[in-house]
């Protein structure tokens, strides 16, 4: 006989399925079953019909298609006995889903069973009902159901009231009809049925409000003298786990007490009493008595609950953090994180705590902690916690320091009330974790430091200290290397030494050699070298002594392969050399960075990074169609930080987000300047290219009428041009620059001043002979039917520029 003819058991087949070697075999064995059930299926046999059905769930729980054997299901489910029946009811709830329209036929068999004698029958139909329940059979079959839920029968009951969660949860509308019987299930005393009918309970609540109303005016009482029972009971052998009776009932309970006295403080004060009762007598040495105490304390933080219950609540919480399972600290990790925002002061009890839970050897657990002392920091402890973090930083994982760092540099920024600790505390977090803050913390330090003159050489002095035991820490270097390029002669003549400090000695060599060596150090930072060549480049002029090696030093790097070192060494030894009388004035230090212009810079800054993120992915098809590729930044609106633009200009825009390269010139890209008085072009702007900001321009020469007077009246009146060439920055080279650019005005004309009685207008134009000099005509129209007397112009420029002067053209 075939051994995989119909008659086969399902053990034979199963036996060769695994006696096959490969997956040929396997497949070549299901496809010869596979044909003989369909030969069964086509013969209409009845008498093995159950074993196909069963065959055909194994093969479906291998992958295989089975689809064809789904109408069988229905036959076996419409069969009268119950052998037939538990196959048929298992079979339709492994091969079908609520999404097969088969369902339809299924649903007068399931309403007979529901009706069945047999309360097997009737067990089955509400196990297959809860399993593949669809919003159509859920409104067939809930009269059903409804009436199921008053059975005498506990496994009826039981069985009915998950089935019933099913129903509500396809439709929600039918949650009024079941508020009645749920509520009578917890009068219940069978444990399994107690559990179906607070979880039937729970979800009810879920969807109704008028049912949630309903279930507080007639549950509570019933919950908590379940709660009594359970707890004041003696030992069951049926119900208890580890020492606890039915903890699986203890949390539901507790789950729906929590969701009946959210809100509501009449409900919550019923529930004081027994929560206590709860929290105080429940073991923690087992799992399952933790289950149950953190249930409970997540109910008594959810409830309108005292001061004093939720005292004894986030105790049980400190406990946990004690816990020797990883679980149950990070539990209570997170309980204790919205705890905070509640009962502050209870958790600060437990700071020390939560502080070990920082150094705990598992990384979700050290991070979840670092999250909770942040929201534990205020202005009476940012002190201490700040030293612990600290402290910790230097011995922490490097996986771990780059989060730790980011949070300590944001507690000492959002809660530092004194300029000197919070300097020292920077220090200290560059010192130990340079490598890992971040540029924007940097730059706010650099920018605190500029708004403190009284901690310049203090800071200074600092930074030159800890420069020579960390200097592989690159953040330090940086401020270190910009400190001592502003303020290096507060470190060489001891200037504004605070009592605390310690007497040193620093010569004009010392502090070159610490640039020096940031240079060797920092070869692979372009920041760091770009600002290492700035900082040398400001030395020369405050030590004249070493103008020379820093020429040397600076001549280095004239063979960079990095053109903006390249560009910065040959600019910066062109002005040691041939520019001596502008660059006292050109190196000149810093203007005070702005604190609260930088802080609005970098708010809006974020902002943008943060709808940048948004539309990024919408953005990058469209950006590929741009002409050779070409992605034009968008452009933003701040205030210059040097407050180089005018009030009545607008302020010059530009594409980088990082405000401080901005200002100290590293890795900008050429940007139009929008100026209304200055023409874009290809020559080199004195100041801006010095000093990096926006692009660079051919404004090198400016002429301007500067004073006009006269006892007699003045009418309009234009200034002949005369011009003036300046030697260019570099080797006084000039640009090559096409005739025909110059011939006309490079800029319209604008009204620079004008009144009710008087308009200044200024006309610009260049020379074709010298495109170097840019020539302003200015024009005075009087207004009113007076004479002027008496009239003086004066303007004012910065004083890199030399200008020539020219009396008025001519008067009417």
């Amino acid at each position: 006989m075939n051994p995989f003819s119909t008659p086969t058991r399902l053990r034979d087949m199963i036996r060769a399925i695994r006696a096959c070697k490969t997956a040929a075999e396997e497949r070549a064995v299901v496809r010869k079953e596979c044909a003989a059930i369909r030969s069964a299926i086509s013969e209409n046999d009845q008498l093995f019909r159950h074993r196909n059905l069963a065959k055909l769930m194994f093969i479906h729980m291998l992958g295989y298609p089975t689809h064809f054997g789904q109408l069988e299901c229905l036959k076996l489910i419409a069969a009268v006995d119950f052998p037939e029946k538990r196959i048929g009811y298992l079979g339709l709830m492994l091969l079908l889903d609520e999404r097969q329209e088969v369902l339809m036929l299924v649903t007068n068999s399931l309403k007979q069973d529901l009706n069945h004698s047999n309360q097997y029958i009737v067990g089955l139909a509400l196990c297959a009902l809860g399993n593949i329940c669809s919003a159509e059979m859920a409104r067939d079959l809930a009269p059903e159901v409804e009436r199921l839920l008053l059975s005498r029968d506990q496994n009826i009951k039981k069985k009915a009231a998950l089935c019933s969660i099913m129903i509500i949860r396809k439709v929600s509308d039918l949650a009024e009809n079941l508020m009645s019987p749920a509520a009578s299930l917890l009068k219940e005393k069978h444990h399994g049925v107690l559990i179906a009918g607070v979880e039937l309970c729970t979800d009810l609540c879920k969807v109704s409000a008028s049912v949630l109303e309903y279930l507080r005016k007639t549950c509570i009482e019933r919950l908590i003298r379940i709660l009594k029972d359970i707890s004041n009971s003696s030992y069951s052998l049926e119900y208890d786990i580890a020492g606890i009776v039915d903890p699986f009932l203890h949390i539901r309970v507790l789950k729906l007490m929590r969701i009946l006295g959210q809100g509501d403080a009449d409900s919550s004060e019923y529930m004081i009493d027994i929560l206590a009762q709860v929290a105080s007598k429940t073991e923690s040495k087992k799992n399952a008595g933790n289950a149950v105490l953190y249930e409970c304390v997540e109910t008594i933080m959810g409830i309108e609950a005292t001061s004093g219950l939720r005292v004894l609540a986030i105790n049980i919480l400190g406990r946990f953090l004690s816990n020797h399972d990883n679980n149950i600290r990070y539990v209570a990790l997170n309980m204790l994180m919205k705890a905070v925002t509640i009962e502050s002061q209870a958790v600060q009890r437990h700071r020390t705590t939560i502080l070990e839970r920082v150094k705990d050897s598992d990384a979700s657990i050290q991070k979840r902690a670092l999250d909770l002392v942040f929201l534990l920091v205020n202005e009476t402890n940012v002190k201490p916690l700040t030293k612990e973090l600290i402290d910790y930083l230097e011995v922490s994982d490097q996986d771990f320091k780059g989060d730790l760092t980011a949070k300590i540099c944001s507690i000492i920024d959002k809660f530092s009330q004194e300029k000197l600790w919070y300097t020292e505390q920077m220090f200290k977090v560059l010192c130990l974790a340079g490598n890992y803050v971040k540029d924007d913390v940097w730059h706010a330090l650099i920018v605190a430091i500029s708004n403190a003159p009284y901690l310049q050489g203090y800071c200074v002095r600092s930074l030159y200290k800890v420069f020579q035991t960390y200097s592989d820490q690159e953040s330090l270097v940086q401020v270190a290397v910009w400190c001592i390029g502003e303020y290096a002669e507060m470190l060489v003549n001891n200037v504004k030494v605070l009592e605390m400090e310690e007497p040193m000695t620093v010569t004009e060599s010392d502090a070159v050699d610490v640039v020096e060596a940031s240079l060797k150090n920092c070869s692979s930072d372009i920041t760091t070298q770009s600002l290492s060549l700035i900082a040398l480049l400001k030395l020369s002029s405050r030590f004249p002594p070493t103008s020379e090696r820093i020429r040397e030093i600076i001549m280095y790097h004239k063979g960079s392969v990095v053109l903006e070192l390249q560009q910065r060494a040959i600019e910066f030894n062109s002005i040691i050399q041939r520019h001596q009388n502008i660059k006292s004035s050109l190196l000149e230090r810093m203007p005070v960075l702005d604190e609260m212009t930088y802080n609005l810079k970098k708010a809006s800054s974020s902002q943008a990074n943060v709808s940048a993120d948004k539309t990024s992915k919408s953005n990058s098809r469209a950006s590929l169609k741009l002409p050779n590729g070409v992605i034009h930044a968008t452009a933003t609106t701040d205030l210059d930080l040097l407050d180089l633009s005018s009030d009545d200009n607008p302020a010059n825009t530009s594409s980088s987000k990082d405000y401080l390269h901005d200002l100290l010139g590293i890795g900008l890209t050429n940007t139009e300047s929008t100026d209304q008085g200055i023409a874009p072009s290809e020559g080199t702007d004195i100041l801006m290219d010095l000093l990096s900001i926006g692009a660079p321009t051919v404004q090198n020469d400016i002429l301007i009428s500067d004073a006009v007077s006269s006892n007699q009246g003045i009418a309009p009146a234009t200034k002949p041009s005369s011009t003036i060439q300046v030697m260019d920055l570099l080797d006084g080279k000039q640009t090559n620059t096409s005739i025909s650019d110059y011939q006309n005005p490079v800029h319209p004309s604008i009204i620079a001043f004008q009144s009710n009685t008087l308009m200044i207008t200024f006309t610009f134009t260049k020379q074709a002979d010298d495109p170097k000099v840019t020539q302003i005509q200015a024009t005075f129209t009087n207004l009113s039917s007076d004479a002027y007397t008496d009239f003086v112009f004066q303007a004012a420029v910065p004083k890199a520029f030399p200008i020539i002067t020219l009396e008025q053209s001519r008067m009417n």
